[in-house]
């Protein structure tokens, strides 16, 4: 078993409270994590990292393996890195790691197994999904606003701007050894998985999930 997909799922939220057992489309998000996971055909292994008892038995329930986190490793400041270390040194061996987010409620399992094969095939070290962002970002300055990937006096169709993408946090695919070595999500040769955009929504808010309720009932009425 090569390929361990990890989803931390502490139990504290305080923008969502209780976030990760929240509902989307009849599923909570750690349940839709755990069903793309599974649904990928690139993956052996699903495991749920997490400090709380009811999102232990849903992991369970959703048939993912449960790596109990200790409390130090569930606070606000604590990384994700900080809870993959630890599932990792829990589990045992892994070629390759899929860091999947509760939090993004329409992983496309296809994805995964296109991101874990480009991987695994050497074209790159870390995988990220994204979405092109042909956004005008500005940051304030000692003289006012300035722009940040753009001269504020040359106005480019977005078409002609130089590529942009935006993670969407969905999903991280990288070589085990290198996260263990470095510590960190990315490093080595990273590329990104572009996304379906309309469906890379992050859960933040409550006004997210209802967002995202929308969306699922679109997608299940479009089925």
């Amino acid at each position: 078993m090569s390929v361990v997909a990890v989803v931390p799922a502490r139990g504290g939220s305080k923008g969502v409270p209780g976030k990760n057992l929240r509902a989307v489309g009849g599923r909570t998000l750690v349940g839709r994590a755990i069903d793309a996971a599974r649904a990928s055909t690139a993956i052996d292994r699903v495991v749920v990292s997490t400090d709380d008892a009811a999102i232990a038995d849903e992991a369970t329930r959703c048939g993912a393996e449960v790596v109990r986190r200790p409390a130090a490793l569930a606070t606000d400041v604590a990384s994700s890195e900080s809870a993959l270390l630890h599932a990792l040194g829990q589990v045992g061996f892994a070629e390759f790691i899929v860091f999947l987010q509760a939090t993004s409620p329409f992983i496309d399992p296809a994805d995964l197994d296109d991101a874990v094969a480009r991987v695994r095939s050497g074209e790159a070290d870390v995988v990220f999904s994204a979405v092109v962002s042909p956004v005008f970002l500005w940051s304030p300055g000692d003289s006012g606003w300035q722009g940040v990937n753009h001269h504020a006096s040359v106005r480019l169709r977005r078409q002609d701007a130089p590529p942009q993408v935006a993670e969407t946090g969905a999903f991280y695919v990288m070589r085990a050894r290198g996260f263990l070595e470095h510590r960190h999500r990315f490093f080595g040769r990273v590329v990104p998985a572009l996304v379906d955009e309309h469906l890379a929504l992050e859960i933040d808010t409550e006004q997210h999930l209802l967002l995202a309720e929308a969306l699922a009932g679109a997608e299940n009425g479009a089925s």
